[in-house]
């Protein structure tokens, strides 16, 4: 009996089961009855054992009853536990000075929206960019708000914007009360410049240097361009367009810091320093992170101290609280900032590994008829923030989601592409023109780990799991 239970808790633990009762002189009655309970409350399957750890049959449950010594549940739970590795999609790196400089932070006392490491972090970004004036804030939703702010949109202005990004990038544009005009991508995943001026010519007219949607009469005063994944966009193109139509250009370089043309009218500009203005996301998941926080840049300068201005409430006499313009509170504190001012000394070092990893996975995947690694655009010298699989999905078996699951159960984590932003609920209504490539991409675009942290090992491990789940 003793080598009997022994065997039967080890099998139970290879596959993944937990034992949650036994018939040790009770009722047996009662511990099915307590374990089939404790099943259904852990959505579980239920086995029935004799002492041998022979399965009985549980339609004869009651004829059986006698010989029932185990009641093994098998849980989803405890088979996640089993897997002895687990690969994260993209998580921060702190192994510099961040813990040095937050406790420092702590110790000064200056832990909220003043103190010297925002003065610092914005200093260290502007040298890094090569601009004259850098803004920390909130969110990178914040500095794009701060952006149209500055680009005067009003209530029932329109705003061109891509379909295919995160949602952040177009709800600033509704906290305006403007409309949005979604966009199509092309190949590199960024707003096609090629339907960006085919609506401005066929869709608009221009009446004394202002861009008007013919159809609703409604000026259109600005577009948003986001460098997707740390790929930039075609940004002679849209700057060609912009002043043409007389178009203010907002980058969302939320992913792309470091980003930069290497070639070209604009080598040696990095994202969001082409436009008039660049912004910037410090989020937990980015190249670098503060937590929770963002930065903005313009070309003007004094532009740059006005966002500053309106970011801190407006205050125009911090002693008597005189405000003399609406205000926001989204200015970043000061020790998110600390964290910031540590990761940007380690930026460079992080690029450096993220275009290691990405050659890595090229070699891997060189070849894989089911999964084609995206590449970047030529003539630049991208971040590698994210990498992008384009699965042909007609040739695999089940859907994406399928396919993220699968991957989950083996310890690995990755992600689908943004559903468009145009079918979601609150802009179902919006303006859309000749969407194609962002309807395809949507379906068939799988995100991988990308961590700076991730092994070599690692990353042999996830090829291994994805080719494995997508030849299945």
């Amino acid at each position: 009996r003793a080598a009997a239970i022994e065997q039967l808790t080890e099998w139970a633990n290879r596959v993944g089961a937990d034992i949650i009762a036994q018939n040790e002189g009770s009722d047996p009655a009662a511990v099915i009855y307590d374990s089939i309970a404790a099943a259904k409350a852990r959505h579980a399957d239920v086995l029935l054992c004799d002492t041998a750890g022979r399965l009985q049959n549980k339609k004869n449950l009651m004829e059986e009853l006698r010989k029932i010594d185990r009641v093994i549940v098998l849980t989803k739970e405890r088979r996640k536990k089993k897997v002895s590795r687990f690969i994260p999609l993209s998580i921060p790196n702190f192994e510099g000075n961040e813990r040095k400089y937050v406790d420092d932070a702590i110790d000064q006392g200056w832990v909220s929206t003043g103190g010297a490491y925002i003065t610092k972090l914005e200093e260290q970004m502007a040298g890094f960019l090569h601009v004259e004036k850098v803004a920390a804030c909130q969110s990178g939703t914040s500095a794009l708000h701060l952006s149209l702010l500055e680009c005067n949109v009003q209530p029932g202005d329109m705003v061109i914007v891509p379909t295919l990004t995160f949602i952040a990038a177009v709800n600033p544009v509704h906290y305006q009360f403007a409309e949005p005009v979604f966009m199509d991508c092309d190949d590199s995943l960024c707003m096609d410049p090629v339907k960006l001026r085919r609506f401005c010519e066929k869709e608009c007219h221009v009446e004394q240097k202002q861009l008007i949607h013919t159809a609703s009469g409604k000026k259109i005063k600005a577009v948003i361009v986001v460098h997707v994944f740390g790929n930039l966009a075609d940004m002679e193109s849209i700057m060609d367009i912009a002043e043409e139509y007389h178009l203010k250009v907002i980058e969302d370089a939320t992913e792309a810091l470091g980003s930069h043309y290497t070639k070209g009218r604009f080598a040696g500009k990095y994202a969001g320093t082409i436009g008039d203005f660049g912004a910037y996301s410090f989020n937990g998941n980015k190249i670098i992170t503060t937590g929770g926080g963002g930065a903005v840049t313009a070309k003007d300068a004094k532009t740059v101290a006005h966002m500053q201005y309106i970011s801190t409430q407006a205050k125009d006499d911090p002693h008597y609280y005189i405000h003399n313009e609406v205000g926001y509170n989204y200015r970043m504190t000061n020790l998110q900032a600390a964290l910031g001012v540590a990761q940007m000394e380690e930026l460079p070092e992080f690029i450096k590994r993220k275009h290691s990893n990405y050659e890595l996975y090229q070699k891997l995947l060189d070849g894989f008829e089911l999964g084609k690694l995206l590449g970047f655009r030529e003539g630049t010298y991208s971040n590698q923030w994210f990498y992008s699989l384009e699965i042909p999905m007609e040739r695999v078996n089940g859907s994406l989601r399928d396919i993220i699951t699968k991957l989950q159960e083996r310890g690995v984590q990755t992600r689908a592409i943004w559903g468009l932003i145009h079918e979601q609920l609150p802009y179902q209504n919006a303006i859309t023109y000749e969407m194609e490539k962002a309807p395809y991409y949507s379906k068939c675009i799988l995100n991988f780990p990308s961590s700076t942290q991730i092994t070599e090992d690692d990353i042999v491990y996830v090829v291994e799991q994805i080719k494995d789940v997508l030849m299945s």
